[in-house]
């Protein structure tokens, strides 16, 4: 079955369990991110994400594996809690296939959100950074055949342009996206910092290249759980991704829920 077939089924399914033709925009909630999803608006349903064809459960502490359909003053939120990341080894359209579903159930826009390491100094957890580009070095590509996909704007401006209208001091930098599961090397964080790259994480690249391909419009948000690694000589831990993302899971759930209204 092709992938395409497989989000069509699940879509399917997404408009039986939450009594919805259609969603206009999904968010997908990265490590940390989870509490905030209950300032996003009126949950109108709530179920395993299981439930739906072609998904497989949570294999990530802080990534509840739940699917939430929710009202936003009219605008229907499709609310991914939790991801499949690549190195899960399930498969790259594993990756990427909420994406693909909510594009099916009718979502014009994506948020994509995760907790990173920060490359800037002045970055401290907690941080939340509008992503302006990215880096793919995980050594594949989501898309399948000669299907050719420009990403010269592959982060809407529209829609950072409407952060800043909320959040004026909201910094940009770019993402680049390892494989995983292990952490960066020092080494490899100084070739992210010579290749222009100011963030880093092991999800969100694989899932925007395929939301562009789908013609979906995307903002990605990071969330700097902690500098990147040789920055100050303390080993990184996933324990201290997930307390900086709950730190902060109160004022990223009011940003995302004002900015959700204005997509």
């Amino acid at each position: 079955m092709l992938a395409t077939e497989r989000a069509q089924e699940a879509a399917a399914t997404l408009a039986l369990l939450t009594g919805s033709e259609r969603h206009d925009v999904a968010v997908v909630l990265g490590s940390g991110w989870v509490p905030a999803a209950d300032l996003l608006g009126q949950a109108t349903a709530d179920f395993a994400v299981t439930d739906l064809p072609h998904f497989s459960p949570p294999a990530v502490e802080g990534h509840a594996g739940r699917v939430r359909s929710v009202d936003a003053d009219g605008t229907r939120v499709l609310v991914f809690l939790g991801r499949t990341h690549l190195y899960e080894e399930r498969g790259v359209d594993a990756v990427t296939h909420a994406v693909r579903t909510a594009a099916a159930a009718g979502c014009r826009a994506v948020v994509l959100t995760n907790g990173c390491g920060g490359l800037d100094a002045s970055w401290r957890p907690g941080t939340p950074v509008l992503i302006s580009d990215h880096i793919n070095l995980t050594g594949t590509s989501p898309l399948h055949g000669a299907h050719f996909v420009d990403l010269t704007d592959l982060y809407s401006r529209r829609l950072r342009a409407l952060c800043r209208e909320i959040e004026p001091t909201l910094p940009e930098g770019v993402y680049a996206q390892f494989p995983g599961p292990m952490y960066e090397t020092p080494a490899e964080i100084g070739m992210v910092r010579a290749i222009g790259g100011s963030l880093v994480g092991m999800s969100t690249a694989l899932e925007a290249i395929v939301a562009r391909s789908l013609a979906m419009e995307v903002l990605g948000l990071s969330l700097v759980t902690n500098l990147a690694a040789g920055m100050t000589g303390a080993p990184l831990n996933h324990e201290e991704v997930l307390a900086a993302g709950q730190a902060a899971a109160t004022r990223m759930g009011e940003l995302l829920a004002q900015v959700i209204r204005k997509v």
